[in-house]
Protein backbone atom coordinates (compact mmCIF):
# COMPACT_ATOMS: atom_id res chain seq x y z
CA UNK A 1 0.00 0.00 0.00
CA UNK A 2 1.36 3.49 -0.90
CA UNK A 3 2.10 5.90 1.64
CA UNK A 4 2.00 9.51 1.25
CA UNK A 5 4.87 11.30 2.26
CA UNK A 6 4.53 13.65 5.33
CA UNK A 7 6.59 16.60 6.59
CA UNK A 8 8.84 15.53 9.91
CA UNK A 9 8.38 18.40 12.48
CA UNK A 10 12.35 18.43 12.47
CA UNK A 11 14.50 16.44 10.28
CA UNK A 12 17.61 16.42 7.98
CA UNK A 13 18.33 13.14 5.60
CA UNK A 14 16.16 10.36 4.94
CA UNK A 15 14.82 7.04 6.39
CA UNK A 16 13.40 3.91 5.40
CA UNK A 17 9.92 3.15 7.01
CA UNK A 18 7.45 0.24 6.88
CA UNK A 19 4.31 0.28 8.99
CA UNK A 20 3.20 -2.98 10.55
CA UNK A 21 -0.67 -3.33 11.75
CA UNK A 22 -1.08 -5.84 13.98
CA UNK A 23 -4.69 -4.49 16.14
CA UNK A 24 -7.26 -6.87 15.19
CA UNK A 25 -10.70 -6.32 14.29
CA UNK A 26 -9.80 -2.80 13.13
CA UNK A 27 -9.18 -0.81 10.03
CA UNK A 28 -7.48 2.30 10.50
CA UNK A 29 -6.40 5.81 8.43
CA UNK A 30 -2.80 6.52 10.21
CA UNK A 31 -1.74 10.22 9.62
CA UNK A 32 1.38 11.34 10.40
CA UNK A 33 1.90 15.28 11.28
CA UNK A 34 -1.67 15.58 10.11
CA UNK A 35 -1.21 13.97 7.08
CA UNK A 36 -2.86 11.01 5.62
CA UNK A 37 -0.33 8.50 5.19
CA UNK A 38 -2.34 5.46 5.20
CA UNK A 39 -5.64 5.53 4.45
CA UNK A 40 -7.58 2.12 4.77
CA UNK A 41 -5.11 0.03 6.72
CA UNK A 42 -6.10 -3.43 7.47
CA UNK A 43 -5.18 -5.58 10.20
CA UNK A 44 -2.42 -7.60 9.71
CA UNK A 45 -0.69 -5.45 6.48
CA UNK A 46 2.43 -4.54 6.26
CA UNK A 47 3.66 -1.97 3.99
CA UNK A 48 6.56 -1.69 1.59
CA UNK A 49 9.15 0.59 3.05
CA UNK A 50 8.89 3.94 2.18
CA UNK A 51 11.51 7.01 2.15
CA UNK A 52 10.38 9.33 4.64
CA UNK A 53 12.70 12.32 5.73
CA UNK A 54 14.15 11.68 9.09
CA UNK A 55 12.69 13.44 11.73
CA UNK A 56 9.99 13.54 14.54
CA UNK A 57 6.47 12.60 13.20
CA UNK A 58 3.42 12.88 15.24
CA UNK A 59 1.24 9.46 14.83
CA UNK A 60 -2.61 9.24 14.77
CA UNK A 61 -4.33 6.56 14.26
CA UNK A 62 -7.99 7.07 13.47
CA UNK A 63 -10.95 4.37 13.21
CA UNK A 64 -11.57 4.47 9.17
CA UNK A 65 -13.01 7.23 8.10
CA UNK A 66 -13.24 9.56 11.46
CA UNK A 67 -9.51 11.40 10.95
CA UNK A 68 -8.25 13.86 11.14
CA UNK A 69 -10.96 15.95 13.62
CA UNK A 70 -12.24 12.81 15.60
CA UNK A 71 -10.81 11.01 18.76
CA UNK A 72 -7.33 8.83 17.73
CA UNK A 73 -7.60 5.61 19.00
CA UNK A 74 -3.50 5.67 19.52
CA UNK A 75 -1.55 8.65 19.69
CA UNK A 76 2.61 9.24 19.77
CA UNK A 77 5.38 10.99 18.99
CA UNK A 78 7.97 9.12 16.66
CA UNK A 79 11.89 9.57 16.38
CA UNK A 80 13.00 8.26 13.28
CA UNK A 81 16.83 8.48 12.69
CA UNK A 82 18.68 9.82 10.08
CA UNK A 83 19.56 6.88 7.58
CA UNK A 84 17.65 4.16 10.09
CA UNK A 85 15.83 1.23 8.72
CA UNK A 86 12.55 1.28 10.79
CA UNK A 87 9.19 -0.75 11.36
CA UNK A 88 6.27 1.51 13.44
CA UNK A 89 4.06 -1.24 14.47
CA UNK A 90 0.21 -0.68 16.06
CA UNK A 91 -0.81 -3.83 18.07
CA UNK A 92 -1.57 -4.66 21.33
CA UNK A 93 0.40 -5.08 24.26
CA UNK A 94 0.39 -7.75 27.05
CA UNK A 95 -3.39 -6.46 28.40
CA UNK A 96 -4.91 -5.98 24.94
CA UNK A 97 -4.81 -2.25 24.91
CA UNK A 98 -3.93 -0.60 22.15
CA UNK A 99 -0.22 0.91 21.56
CA UNK A 100 2.15 2.42 18.69
CA UNK A 101 6.07 1.02 19.23
CA UNK A 102 8.78 1.96 16.79
CA UNK A 103 11.77 -0.57 16.01
CA UNK A 104 14.82 0.24 14.51
CA UNK A 105 15.70 -2.81 12.08
CA UNK A 106 19.26 -4.06 12.20
CA UNK A 107 20.91 -3.93 8.92
CA UNK A 108 24.55 -4.27 8.97
CA UNK A 109 26.14 -6.81 7.39
CA UNK A 110 25.37 -10.34 8.08
CA UNK A 111 28.65 -12.47 8.01
CA UNK A 112 28.94 -15.02 5.09
CA UNK A 113 26.79 -18.15 5.00
CA UNK A 114 24.99 -16.80 8.40
CA UNK A 115 20.82 -15.35 8.48
CA UNK A 116 20.10 -12.97 10.76
CA UNK A 117 16.04 -13.38 12.73
CA UNK A 118 14.37 -11.10 15.18
CA UNK A 119 11.72 -11.98 17.12
CA UNK A 120 8.95 -9.72 18.04
CA UNK A 121 6.53 -10.13 20.74
CA UNK A 122 3.73 -7.67 20.07
CA UNK A 123 0.82 -9.77 20.96
CA UNK A 124 -1.65 -9.59 23.58
CA UNK A 125 -0.57 -13.37 25.42
CA UNK A 126 1.52 -13.98 28.16
CA UNK A 127 5.00 -14.92 27.90
CA UNK A 128 7.08 -18.01 26.09
CA UNK A 129 9.48 -20.15 26.70
CA UNK A 130 11.23 -21.83 23.75
CA UNK A 131 12.95 -24.94 23.58
CA UNK A 132 15.57 -27.20 21.89
CA UNK A 133 16.32 -30.82 22.80
CA UNK A 134 13.62 -30.47 25.53
CA UNK A 135 15.50 -28.15 27.27
CA UNK A 136 14.63 -24.09 27.79
CA UNK A 137 16.76 -21.67 25.26
CA UNK A 138 14.71 -18.63 25.47
CA UNK A 139 12.53 -18.07 29.30
CA UNK A 140 9.78 -15.86 29.63
CA UNK A 141 9.74 -13.47 25.66
CA UNK A 142 7.38 -10.51 26.36
CA UNK A 143 5.52 -8.12 25.07
CA UNK A 144 7.20 -6.07 23.78
CA UNK A 145 9.97 -6.91 23.60
CA UNK A 146 12.36 -8.64 20.93
CA UNK A 147 15.37 -11.07 20.27
CA UNK A 148 17.89 -10.81 17.51
CA UNK A 149 20.61 -13.22 16.64
CA UNK A 150 22.82 -14.29 13.64
CA UNK A 151 22.38 -18.29 12.52
CA UNK A 152 23.48 -20.16 9.85
CA UNK A 153 21.02 -20.19 6.78
CA UNK A 154 18.74 -22.73 5.90
CA UNK A 155 15.65 -24.25 7.50
CA UNK A 156 15.35 -24.39 11.78
CA UNK A 157 12.92 -26.01 13.87
CA UNK A 158 11.83 -25.89 17.16
CA UNK A 159 8.55 -26.77 20.48
CA UNK A 160 7.06 -24.40 22.37
CA UNK A 161 5.77 -24.78 25.67
CA UNK A 162 3.90 -22.05 28.02
CA UNK A 163 6.57 -20.05 30.21
CA UNK A 164 7.31 -22.20 33.26
CA UNK A 165 6.09 -25.61 32.01
CA UNK A 166 6.88 -29.04 30.41
CA UNK A 167 3.92 -29.11 28.00
CA UNK A 168 4.71 -29.23 24.78
CA UNK A 169 1.91 -26.85 23.07
CA UNK A 170 3.04 -26.28 19.09
CA UNK A 171 6.65 -28.04 17.40
CA UNK A 172 8.01 -28.28 14.94
CA UNK A 173 7.84 -25.24 13.31
CA UNK A 174 10.15 -24.63 10.33
CA UNK A 175 11.49 -20.99 9.03
CA UNK A 176 13.53 -20.89 5.61
CA UNK A 177 16.03 -18.60 6.75
CA UNK A 178 17.92 -16.98 3.15
CA UNK A 179 21.70 -16.13 3.70
CA UNK A 180 22.59 -12.54 4.22
CA UNK A 181 18.66 -11.63 5.21
CA UNK A 182 17.34 -10.43 8.03
CA UNK A 183 14.07 -12.03 8.73
CA UNK A 184 11.71 -10.08 11.53
CA UNK A 185 8.68 -12.46 12.69
CA UNK A 186 6.13 -10.21 14.91
CA UNK A 187 3.84 -12.79 16.46
CA UNK A 188 0.16 -10.48 17.08
CA UNK A 189 -3.15 -10.63 17.96
CA UNK A 190 -4.56 -11.53 20.92
CA UNK A 191 -4.72 -14.95 22.68
CA UNK A 192 -8.38 -14.69 24.54
CA UNK A 193 -9.96 -13.54 20.89
CA UNK A 194 -8.00 -16.33 19.13
CA UNK A 195 -6.98 -14.30 16.45
CA UNK A 196 -3.23 -14.25 17.23
CA UNK A 197 -1.27 -14.48 14.34
CA UNK A 198 2.07 -14.31 12.34
CA UNK A 199 4.04 -12.01 10.16
CA UNK A 200 7.01 -11.84 8.66
CA UNK A 201 9.18 -9.21 7.17
CA UNK A 202 12.08 -9.64 4.95
CA UNK A 203 15.37 -7.47 4.41
CA UNK A 204 17.63 -8.49 2.23
CA UNK A 205 21.31 -7.08 0.56
CA UNK A 206 23.30 -7.62 3.34
CA UNK A 207 25.61 -10.44 2.42
CA UNK A 208 29.35 -10.48 3.07
CA UNK A 209 31.74 -11.38 1.01
CA UNK A 210 32.57 -15.58 0.83
CA UNK A 211 35.26 -16.37 3.29
CA UNK A 212 34.69 -13.28 5.61
CA UNK A 213 35.63 -13.36 9.23
CA UNK A 214 32.83 -14.31 11.37
CA UNK A 215 33.62 -10.77 13.19
CA UNK A 216 30.44 -8.34 15.08
CA UNK A 217 28.69 -11.32 17.28
CA UNK A 218 27.22 -10.83 20.13
CA UNK A 219 29.01 -11.63 23.37
CA UNK A 220 26.95 -14.31 23.94
CA UNK A 221 27.95 -16.13 20.88
CA UNK A 222 31.35 -15.58 21.10
CA UNK A 223 31.45 -16.84 24.29
CA UNK A 224 30.06 -20.24 23.15
CA UNK A 225 29.06 -19.77 19.71
CA UNK A 226 27.35 -23.43 19.14
CA UNK A 227 24.51 -22.60 22.15
CA UNK A 228 24.21 -18.95 21.24
CA UNK A 229 23.02 -20.43 17.48
CA UNK A 230 20.96 -23.08 18.48
CA UNK A 231 19.18 -20.02 21.32
CA UNK A 232 18.19 -18.09 18.12
CA UNK A 233 17.32 -21.05 15.87
CA UNK A 234 14.89 -22.70 18.24
CA UNK A 235 13.61 -19.30 19.61
CA UNK A 236 12.93 -17.73 15.90
CA UNK A 237 10.50 -21.03 15.62
CA UNK A 238 9.49 -20.75 18.53
CA UNK A 239 7.66 -17.03 17.35
CA UNK A 240 6.67 -18.86 14.46
CA UNK A 241 4.95 -21.19 16.51
CA UNK A 242 3.45 -18.90 19.26
CA UNK A 243 0.44 -18.27 17.30
CA UNK A 244 -1.27 -21.17 17.84
CA UNK A 245 0.01 -21.78 21.67
CA UNK A 246 -1.53 -18.80 23.70
CA UNK A 247 -5.28 -19.33 23.08
CA UNK A 248 -6.02 -20.15 26.28
CA UNK A 249 -3.63 -18.01 28.37
CA UNK A 250 -4.75 -14.69 30.29
CA UNK A 251 -7.92 -12.76 29.82
CA UNK A 252 -7.79 -10.12 26.87
CA UNK A 253 -8.77 -6.35 28.35
CA UNK A 254 -10.49 -4.90 25.13
CA UNK A 255 -9.83 -1.10 24.97
CA UNK A 256 -12.72 1.53 25.35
Amino acid sequence: MPATAATPAQGGDTASVSVFHGVPGLTVDVYANGRELLPDFRPGTLTEPQSLPAGTYDIEVFADGEGPDGDPALQKSVEVPAGANATLAAHLNAQGDPVLTAFVNDTSKVPAGRSRVTVRHVAAAPAVDVRAGGKPVIEGLTNPNEKSLEVPAGTVSADVVLAGTDTVAIGPADLNLAEGTTTIVYAWGSAEDGNLALKTQTIGGMESAPGGVDAGESGAMAADNESATAWLVWGTAGAVAVAGLLAARRRYVRSD
